[in-house]
């Protein structure tokens, strides 16, 4: 029997996925200490309350609420209470003790990510977080490493399986969203306020997340444009699906050449970013359309690699618990290796452009007066607001008393490429122009 050099490891929280974890490290104790050359020894479990029902049997001699004593003096920190304040508290202790850091806490990363990397490289500590983005989706290490040599040029995401769930049920049963989230809550795919999940808050962490990996960039929450889905109804997702599209959530990172401004530029380049979450349209055929139920995606498209896919489960605790696991794995390594941890590279520091500089085609769909001239008037208000159209489709929805001439006609207009502040204001002037009645969606088009 090999006698591995033992390191202590600290976890923090015992939830849906901490519990697992403890199980796992406990369960497969030897198989992991053969796979990192350590015999990884879990000193404690710091909880809130010792005798709060947990979904795994665990020691109790391992709960602990005192966290503090827990982390001095182990090597490595799994963080996986949740919240911020406290949690960021615990990180920069574990990292100022000189442990590593395992966390799946996006909204912390995505929060206060900058202050807990440079307090790792302050001390030649490592932070994982393959957890904190699409669960047991390997997507962190691929564009920290694999992807390093690399020039990522686009990211689309699936991030939030709750609203995949929604939106996938709604194409495919013609529902409508109220009703879905109700079967989403009862079955424990949304929380009792999903407010985080429908807004798109947090698909908006993830983005930040990936967009910093994957452009070598500080990229702050704040600066995710970010929307969610409350505006799509049974209407919208039928007209998409007339028109060959599906409607999901995107989380979209992308590079962008000749839009940054003369004081963004960084050291002449005129490259920036884009990073923003919003409901989109998109083709049957891209293999995002196909991700059902509450799987996640995120399809990279890399210069030299070419168009990569990266799918599976985006939540669940035991599926959380393997990409928790396989951290711990790499921060064992990196501790028999010896040597300081290989900080994060956010060198480039490139601008992230405002949602008003984005280029992409849209859908717009309006209600308008059936009468002679209003598809003209429309199309010269587009024209105006160089915005060209690329498609029109027009169904008539006669009055109730059946007169002609006398109801109105819903316009589905596809356009070509546009900027977004033009599209805006655009939609504005048609918004109050007397022949439109209503503007009943605008949706962004991708991945085409």
């Amino acid at each position: 029997m090999i006698d591995y050099r033992r390191l202590r490891v600290a976890l923090l929280g015992a939830g849906a996925v901490g519990s697992q974890v403890a199980d796992l490290l406990i369960r497969h104790a030897d198989e992991l200490a053969d796979r990192s050359g350590a015999a990884l020894e879990l000193a404690g479990i710091a909880v809130r309350d010792i005798d709060a029902p947990r979904d795994v049997d665990l020691p109790r001699e391992l709960l602990t609420t005192d966290a503090d004593t827990l982390i001095v003096g182990s090597d490595i920190v799994i963080e996986l209470m949740g919240g911020i304040d406290t949690a960021r508290a615990h990180i920069l202790t574990a990292l100022n003790s000189g442990a590593d850091v395992v966390t799946g806490n996006k909204a912390l990363l995505a929060t206060h990510g900058a202050e807990i990397f440079d307090a790792a490289d302050q001390v030649g500590a490592s932070v994982y977080y393959e957890a904190a983005v699409a669960g047991a989706i390997p997507i962190i290490r691929p564009l920290r490493d694999s992807l390093a040599g690399d020039r990522v040029q686009r990211i689309m995401g699936i991030v939030n399986g709750t609203t995949n769930y929604i939106l996938d049920r709604m194409d495919e049963e013609g529902a409508e969203m109220g009703d879905i989230l109700v079967d989403a809550q009862r079955l424990g795919y949304a929380e009792a306020d999903p407010t985080a999940d429908i807004e798109g808050y947090d698909a908006a962490q993830k983005a930040a997340i990936l967009a910093s990996l994957a452009f070598h960039t500080s990229v702050p929450l704040d600066a995710v444009h970010r929307e969610g889905i409350t505006s799509i109804t049974k209407t919208t997702m039928d007209a998409a699906r007339h028109a060959g599209y599906v409607i999901k959530l995107l989380a979209v990172c992308e590079r962008v050449t000749g839009r940054a401004s003369a004081s963004d530029r960084t050291a002449g380049s005129d490259e920036a970013i884009s990073v923003r979450v919003y409901p989109a349209l998109i083709r049957r055929s891209h293999p995002l359309a196909n991700v059902h139920g509450v799987n996640n995606a995120v399809f990279v498209e890399a210069e030299a690699a070419g168009n990569l896919m990266f799918y599976g489960a985006g939540a669940g605790g035991v599926q959380t618990a393997s990409a928790v696991l396989g951290d711990v794995v790499s921060a064992a390594r990196r501790h028999i290796a010896g040597g300081v941890g290989v900080g994060e590279s956010t060198r480039a520091n490139l601008p992230v452009l405002d949602i008003g500089q984005v280029v992409t085609r849209y859908q717009v769909t309006l209600e308008v007066d059936d009468r002679p001239g209003v598809l003209a008037r429309v199309a010269g208000i587009l024209s105006e607001g160089r915005v060209s159209i690329a498609t029109v489709e027009q169904t008539i929805q006669p009055s109730p008393d059946g007169e002609a001439g006398t109801g109105s006609a819903r316009l589905v207009i596809g356009t070509h490429k546009a900027l977004e502040q033009d599209l805006d204001e655009t939609v504005k002037r048609l918004a109050g122009d007397d022949v439109v009645i209503r503007v009943a969606s605008v949706l962004r088009v991708e991945g085409d």
